[in-house]
């Protein structure tokens, strides 16, 4: 890296392949919205020869400059594949949106690369979020790399953007981010600002000279020795202290000027084992050049110091049953083993599934087995099926390009999966195999909706049911209490994405309608009723008579009937009618229209007819002599509230503790959870967290994350009963 002849681009317009993982990159782009990701693709992709400015790729396809290659609206918030060929290897660029309410689609690049390129503004800094996913790729210890970007703005600073890089995700070691190389200025402009021509290898200490468009290589002039020496000693020093022969750092101390390819070496040792994070600068070309600032420079990182995939370990395998089995070997003669990373729909193909493969080879029309964890509760159905394999092929924006395999360590598009989900297994039929699936964050922003007509009420379940295959992130609920359709999301602009792809991608159109929450009653107080049904109209009438006594009980306690009825005055067959009657009653509501709990309902007298009593009528007596007791007795209503546990950067405690008492919940405790970080638990009213997901994210900088799990109902405070009472559709 730095000191390597200028690598021959890839040729354009055809499908890049892989013979063997050794030849394929894996790389996961990640960083907050508006730091350049998607332009840095583009550049990369220019420069890799996908694609060139006059928007036409060498099998004449037109692709118009590459903005073409996909919908930037599009690809704002899912993640996409970009599949370059640079120098013998194949380069899977995996963009990732940077809006919060698209974490589900970073995990899943995540999940299919090997290593990460993060990506921050040198004008705009970093954000909360930026950080945390910094500490979830650390975790599971993925090799890492920073490209610093928007160098062209007047208020950009390499230098301070490298140390706060340094300060950020280095942690206790700041000598493990550094850069690779340092920004060559021009002369200054009217305004002042001398923008950045080239870079100077510090290990090379070459200059790699941009500002013809083209990379030319060239020794640096004696006033940019000076410079970047310090800069030299601290990132020899830094690899030196990452490698693994224990004798260079002696030897170092001790004067030895140490071989450049032995540094480079171990500075790719070092980046593949994610213990060393390179810092590097990028800037997309200008008009009419094919190398933007810095892109050859991180096109050789990639190959050179990015693991392959024969480096990284698979996710744990079990059997459907849930046997574990050893993780095959990444090889392409390996079993079959392949995960859905992601799912889509074309209007043209139909379901379109990303896959990445961890052992064997996928081929066109081959029949293997799907194996689904299933998430009932998010609306997706287990799955424990065969399926024939369709066409295999690698995008190209909207283009699809025809591949005969998938090798192990490569990702590839299958068409026509009908069955398969986001997260789904893919395995050889006579021995089916089950990943480890990653973690899907929890959509705690609801959304309720209703068809807006007839017609869009018979596509509106067929659409729903595509969308979440789609979209794992999102759950349906079809709640048995409010009755209303709920679609649970991670965020606004989440929520708009859905009822857009609803709309354009499945013809339905939806209403939103106000959330509610699931109240309940209860009576504050004894209370007795009587219930009389007496009617005659010729022939047969009715005759039903009962006298019942109310009582609240502790929470939780439900519905209670008791009989204490005596010398048979309402005969033993209809006492079972008196209760079916309370009982419906009760589950409408006796004040508001919210389900009755928690009380004991003592059936004490009554009176019937030899003739006109009957099934019906008990039960109509029983119901009025609930409404009876009702209408004398003080009913209160009952809340949901949940136990939430919030976890947020120690900055931002204060705040989030106040914002939780103004919405009438109540700390329980908090506890340090990692450095910088404080888990707070609170119990709060559902009916007050409905946007509690957006109002977290503004107050903690995004840096704040939630769960919440409903503990029980408790009694609304009177003044708020009274507001609930008014509407008694209920909720809010």
């Amino acid at each position: 890296m730095g000191d390597k002849a200028h690598a021959h681009p890839g040729a354009a317009g055809r499908a890049p392949t892989a013979d063997h993982p050794a030849s394929v990159r894996n790389v996961v782009l990640v960083g907050h919205s508006g730091s350049g990701k998607t332009t840095l693709v583009e550049a990369l992709a220019l420069a890799a020869g996908a694609v060139n400015r006059a928007g036409r790729v060498e099998d004449g396809a037109t692709v118009s400059d590459y903005d073409e290659i996909e919908h930037r609206q599009e690809r704002s918030v899912q993640l996409s594949l970009v599949p370059l060929a640079w120098d013998g290897f194949k380069i899977n660029l995996l963009d990732t949106p940077g809006y919060a309410d698209f974490v589900g689609e970073l995990r899943a690049g995540l999940r299919a690369a090997d290593a990460a390129l993060f990506v921050v503004s040198a004008a705009d800094g970093m954000d909360g979020s930026t950080r945390m996913l910094w500490e979830e790729c650390a975790a599971v210890r993925m090799p890492r790399a920073i490209v610093v970007t928007h160098l062209e703005a007047a208020r950009a600073d390499f230098d301070a953007m490298t140390e706060i890089c340094a300060g950020t995700f280095g942690g206790d070691d700041p000598d493990a981010v550094l850069p690779l190389y340092l920004p060559v200025h021009g002369a200054p402009g009217p305004d002042g600002h001398a923008p950045v021509t080239g870079l100077v290898g510090l290990l090379s200490q070459r200059v790699y000279d941009y500002a013809s468009g083209e990379r030319k290589e060239t020794g640096p002039d004696a006033g940019q020795l000076p410079l970047i020496e310090q800069a030299r000693n601290r990132l020899i020093e830094g690899i030196i202290a990452e490698s693994e022969d224990e004798t260079l750092m002696d030897r170092y101390l001790g004067g030895e000027d140490i071989d450049v390819k032995t540094l480079v070496a171990d500075l790719e040792r070092a980046v593949a084992r994610g213990t060393f994070h390179p810092v590097l600068a990028a800037a997309p070309a200008a008009d009419g050049a094919r190398h933007g600032l810095g892109t050859v420079e991180l096109l050789e990182l990639i190959t050179g110091g990015f693991p392959s995939p024969l480096e990284r370990a698979a996710p744990d395998l079990t059997t459907p049953e849930g046997t574990p089995r050893p993780t095959p070997a990444c090889a392409a003669d390996g079993p079959l083993v392949a995960e859905v990373i992601k799912t889509s729909s074309d209007p043209y193909v139909g379901r379109i599934s990303l896959v990445r493969v961890f052992s064997g080879t996928l081929r066109p029309d081959e029949t293997v087995h799907v194996s689904g964890h299933g998430m009932t509760e998010r609306g997706h159905e287990d799955h424990d099926v065969d399926e024939r394999i369709g066409a295999l092929s690698s995008p190209f924006g909207k283009q699809q390009r025809a591949l005969t395999r998938c090798v192990a360590g490569d990702l590839a598009c299958v068409a026509k999966l009908s069955r398969a989900e986001t997260g789904d297994t893919l395995s050889a039929k006579d021995d089916p195999l089950l990943m480890t699936p990653w973690d899907m964050p929890d959509p705690l922003l609801p959304l309720a909706i209703e068809a807006h007509s007839k017609a869009d009420e018979d596509k509106l379940s067929q659409g729903l049911a595509r969308l979440v295959a789609e979209d794992p992130t999102m759950r349906l609920e079809q709640n048995p209490h409010t009755h209303q359709l709920v679609l649970w999301c991670l965020g606004e602009a989440h929520r708009d994405v859905a009822l857009e792809r609803l709309r354009s991608r499945y013809g339905v159109q939806v209403d939103v309608v106000p959330h509610k929450v699931s109240l309940r009653e209860t009576f504050g107080a004894r209370s007795t009723g009587r219930g009389r049904h007496v009617k005659q109209s010729g022939g047969h009438g009715q005759f039903a008579i009962c006298e019942i006594d109310v009582e609240p009980l502790p929470p939780g306690s439900g519905v209670e009937f008791v009989d204490k009825v005596v010398g048979g005055s309402v005969p033993r067959q209809f006492i079972p009618s008196v209760e079916k009657g309370v009982r419906s009653q009760a589950a409408k509501g006796v004040a508001a229209g919210h389900p009755l709990v928690d009380v004991r309902i003592t059936l004490l007298d009554g009176k019937a007819h030899s003739v006109d009593s009957s099934d019906a009528a008990f039960q109509t007596a029983g119901a009025l002599a609930l409404r009876e007791a009702a209408a004398e007795a003080r009913i209160q209503l009952l809340e949901p509230v949940a136990e939430v546990r919030v976890m947020v950067a120690d900055d931002y405690v204060g705040p989030v503790m106040s914002d939780l008492s103004g919405r009438r919940g109540r700390v329980v405790g908090t506890e340090q959870a990692g450095p910088g970080r404080t888990l707070v638990r609170a119990e709060i009213p559902e009916i007050e967290i409905g946007r509690y997901a957006l109002d977290l994210r503004s107050l903690s900088h995004g840096t704040g994350q939630f769960s919440r799990r409903y503990a029980r109902h408790e009694p609304m405070p009177p003044q708020l009963a009274d507001k609930m009472r008014e509407q008694p559709e209920g909720g809010r």
